[in-house]
Formats: C-alpha cells, structure tokens, sequence
C-alpha cells in the first residue's frame, strides 16, 4: 500500500476502520483479495511476482498486516528480499508482534524502508525500517504513507480528515470511503516532500490516488471490523486504462473461517 487511513477504538460501532491504496506499477502482476488457495485462512489480495501482499487478514486468528513502502531513493537497494513477504509471513506465522519483531529485527537493514503495522482489531503495533523498537497503538486516526506514521504529507493530513469526517456517523456508508480515496486532486507544490524522485515526480505522487502512465493506483481497499468481530472486507480493482472498477465483498466472522455472515 503506498496510503493507509484507519481509525482504531474511535467509533461506537467499528473497532476497526480501514482505507487504503495501493499504488503500483500497472505490469505487475496481481490477485485480486480473496481466500489464499494454499493458506485459506488467509484473505488478501497477493503480488504474483514475489507471492506476498501489502494488506490482509488471518481470519482464523484475527491477526493482521498492512505495509508501506518507505521512500528514501538515496538508500534504494538493488538487491533486497519482497517488503511484502513481512505481511504475508506475520499472516500465515501465529506469532504476537513483539515475538515477529525481535525474531525480524536482526535482518531489517536487508529491506529496502517501509512502514508495518500488525496486530489484531483489539491491539495493533507499528515498526519502520527508520527507527528502533515497535511501538504499540493508542486509540485514534492514523495517516500512514511514503514516510513515518502521520508524517504531515498532504495526502495523509487530507485523508485524515476525510476518514474522520465519514467516521463521525454511526451508519456510515462504505461506499463515501470509496469515494474518499478516489480524490486525485493534485498538493501544490510548496507543501511537496522531498524523497529524492524530483519536482516533476514528487508533483505525480502527491494526489491520495495517483495516475501515470505506468504507475498508479491500482486497488482500494476497505476493512471495518465490528464490537462483535464480524468483519467486513471489501476490494475495488481498477482498470489502469479506463479506470472503470470491479468491487468484490467479503463477509466473515474472525474465528469462523470463510464463514458468510
């Protein structure tokens, strides 16, 4: 994912609320979320190149991941293990975050950056490639993309504001978070980090949903999970030419595998 919007323990009925991207470039190979053929407690979308995934869930267990890459071209490595094989082994691995950190903590500097935030719906935690230590989440809204947590990029101060808007209602619908992440509404130029990719790509990377020709993103994803851990966990595909989607529901109860509530 290169933006992830979640509101954690602030809304009366969702524990959970999830939005986010994911931008890549359009050659990649991909799955659409769904129950993995091979580990089907597994719900997530998966990238068929190196097998892993930005985003999922162990519906058996609860546990969860979800992953951004750290932009940093100056450190960019050229020969580094999949940034999504974290995701998808803390998924299919039964282990707390503190135990998967200390066993992963002696080979982070083998990655290229990124950001992960695991856990489960009742206790999520987050660690970088840029800091030491794993930090355990208080309630609140969380804006995470190409940098630390709630780094003040435009897209993650917008989107922030957006998913608390929405959030506010008690019955809102999923289809406004949808529509949240669509906003391809250019930052101005003052307010642009510096990554090292230039003006002209940093100007192209700003919007919450991004289109080039190459590269862009290419799914959104929504995860609310309720008080009585029914789950909710919803894809929107887009065509990278057309931009027409493709939206796929899927309904279960953590702990009640590829049950359909």
């Amino acid at each position: 994912m290169c933006l992830i919007l979640f509101s954690y323990k602030t809304h009366p009925r969702y524990k959970l609320i999830i939005a986010g991207n994911r931008d890549e470039f359009y050659a990649r190979p991909t799955k659409p979320a769904d129950y993995w053929e091979d580990h089907r407690e597994i719900m997530a979308g998966r990238d068929m190149e190196a097998m892993g995934t930005w985003m999922g869930m162990n519906t058996k267990s609860g546990d969860m991941a979800m992953l951004t890459n750290y932009r940093d071209l100056a450190n960019l490595k050229s020969v580094a293990p999949s940034r999504g094989s974290l995701v998808s082994d803390f998924l299919i691995n039964d282990s707390f975050p503190e135990e998967y950190y200390e066993a992963l903590r002696p080979t982070l500097s083998e990655y290229n950056g990124f950001n992960l935030v695991l856990g489960s719906p009742d206790s999520l935690s987050y660690f970088s490639s840029e800091f030491n230590g794993l930090k355990s989440l208080a309630p609140g809204i969380y804006g995470l993309s190409n940098a630390l947590m709630n780094s003040p990029w435009p897209k993650v101060q917008k989107g922030k504001m957006k998913i608390e808007a929405i959030t506010e209602e008690r019955h809102f619908e999923v289809e406004h978070l949808f529509e949240a992440m669509r906003d391809d509404e250019l930052a101005d130029d003052k307010h642009l980090p510096d990554t090292g990719v230039g003006l002209e790509k940093e100007r192209m990377l700003s919007p919450m949903f991004i289109k080039s020709p190459q590269y862009g993103s290419r799914c959104t994803t929504v995860i609310l999970v309720d008080n009585q851990d029914k789950v909710l966990y919803a894809e929107r595909t887009y065509d990278t030419a057309t931009f027409e989607y493709e939206t796929k529901y899927h309904k279960f109860k953590i702990g009640e595998s590829y049950a359909i509530i």
